[in-house]
Order: C-alpha cells, then structure tokens, then sequence
C-alpha cells in the first residue's frame, strides 16, 4: 500500500486506482458505521458517502501520502466534511435548526441526546486548535467509524493512550457544544 500511495503522489491514476480498489471495503465499512445509527430515512447512504470520499481524495493528486494510516485520516477527514455539508444542506433546506446524529457504537450511554453534526463540527475546530491530536482521533472515532485498536494503529498510539484521549476529547467536546447551543 506504501508503494501505491508513492506512486499515487508521483502522479501515477493506476496506482490511485489500485488503492482504491484495495480500500474500498475498508472506507466502505467506515461509511457504514458511520451512517448505522443514522435515522431510517437518512438521505446519504453509505455507498454515496464513499462515492463522495472517493471522488474527493481522487482529486487530491499531489498529497505526500506517508503512509497507510495518513490515507485512513485523510478519509475520515473527507467523511467529516461531507456529512458537515449535507447537514448544512438539509439544515438551509429544511430550516429544521440541524441535522441529528448519535454516536451510537461508539460507547456512549444509550440516554445521551442526539448531536448537532454541525454544532460537533465547530466544537471539533475549536479541539483541533487546542489539541490537534484529540481532534484528529474523535475524525476517526467518530467520522471515520473505527475502533478503539484501529485508532491506535492509525495514530502510532497504544489503545490505551487512545481510551484515555477518547474519554478526554468526548468531555471536552460536550462542554464545548453546551457553549454552542
């Protein structure tokens, strides 16, 4: 994958679409498990939502991709960015003051409210100036779906360092939207 993603920053399509092919299930069960707690009738489906991360990261012809787990933030990154413009789309659409999500699997208690995708979006931005670690581990938590070992692996992190950002990050970002709203 390493030689792919050289190959891909060289400007080699074949590469880019080789790693594609090799990724797809992979971005594909992050785009699942993103959208699975997701009310029933959500308009983005899984395979629009890696449709759209695809097209987005096959514009990116001239990243220096370091290595695979640069690629896995890069499209939970781009996960996050889409699900962001499809709440503001349907946020201007329908006025209805924000598109809900939850962060269902994700450990959280079954009582825990909703999450404005919007709200959680500034809060992210304001995490990413304190601590761009934290923000970039909730993007693959949350945006990107993975676990608590894939984060450590994608980040060179033990999971147990991860559990512990994790739980601090969660904290501090619900304090953060309480601000918000």
């Amino acid at each position: 994958m390493t030689s792919l993603l050289s190959a891909w920053r060289r400007g080699d399509a074949d590469a880019r679409d080789q790693l594609v092919r090799i990724v797809y299930p992979e971005l594909r069960a992050m785009a699942d498990r993103q959208l699975r707690g997701e009310r029933a009738n959500h308009t983005l489906q899984p395979t629009a939502l890696v449709n759209e991360a695809y097209l987005r990261l096959s514009g990116l012809d001239r990243i220096d991709w370091q290595d695979r787990a640069h690629f896995v933030r890069m499209a939970a990154r781009l996960m996050r960015e889409i699900l962001v413009d499809h709440a503001r789309r349907r946020d201007a659409a329908k006025r209805d003051g924000g598109h809900r999500v939850t962060l269902t699997g994700l450990d959280m208690p079954a009582e825990e409210p909703g999450l404005d995708v919007m709200a959680l979006d500034a809060a992210l931005a304001r995490l990413e100036q304190i601590d761009p670690d934290k923000a970039r581990l909730v993007e693959l938590r949350y945006f990107g779906g993975l676990t608590i070992e894939e984060t450590a692996e994608a980040m060179a992190l033990s999971p147990a360092t991860v559990k512990r950002h994790w739980q601090a990050a969660r904290a501090w970002l619900f304090d953060a939207m309480g601000d918000l709203r």
